[in-house]
């Protein structure tokens, strides 16, 4: 099984962006555990702040890979292409956030992604990232 996770602005900041909200683990820290829990699943990495680069790479993996972890962050609220790319690949996407978006700000309880996911994984910090991989097994 091969699967990309993909994540979206500010994300390479984690470890230390507002720690408070999204912890102090850096991301590839995380995927180098997630590569040792999950041996058995191919899983390859993305992170770019540009939505044209995010588009692409679902695009270029979204026909061939048995499955995309997305976490598009701010972009999840207002990229209506994002939300095309992934409606647009017979992939199946899984929408995660690692804050509970919906005890945010209002503007982040809207998702373009949300419509074409296969599923939505919310709140439960880098450990979402775990759980969507677990509904591919």
């Amino acid at each position: 099984m091969k699967i990309i996770i993909i994540n979206g602005p500010n994300l390479n900041l984690l470890g230390k962006r507002e720690p408070e909200v999204y912890g102090n683990e850096t991301f590839e820290s995380y995927f180098e555990k997630l590569q040792i829990q999950f041996p058995t699943i191919a899983l390859d990495y993305f992170q770019s702040n540009i939505e044209g680069e995010i588009i692409s790479k679902i695009q270029e993996t979204g026909f061939a890979y048995d499955g995309i972890v997305l976490n598009a962050g701010a972009y999840t609220h207002t990229s209506i292409g994002i939300g095309d790319a992934v409606k647009a690949v017979t992939t199946p996407v899984i929408e995660v956030h690692i804050s509970n978006t919906f005890s945010r700000e209002s503007f982040r309880h809207q998702s373009y992604i949300s419509p074409n996911a296969k599923g939505i994984i919310i709140g439960f910090g880098l450990q979402s990232y775990e759980l969507a991989l677990r509904a591919f097994e």
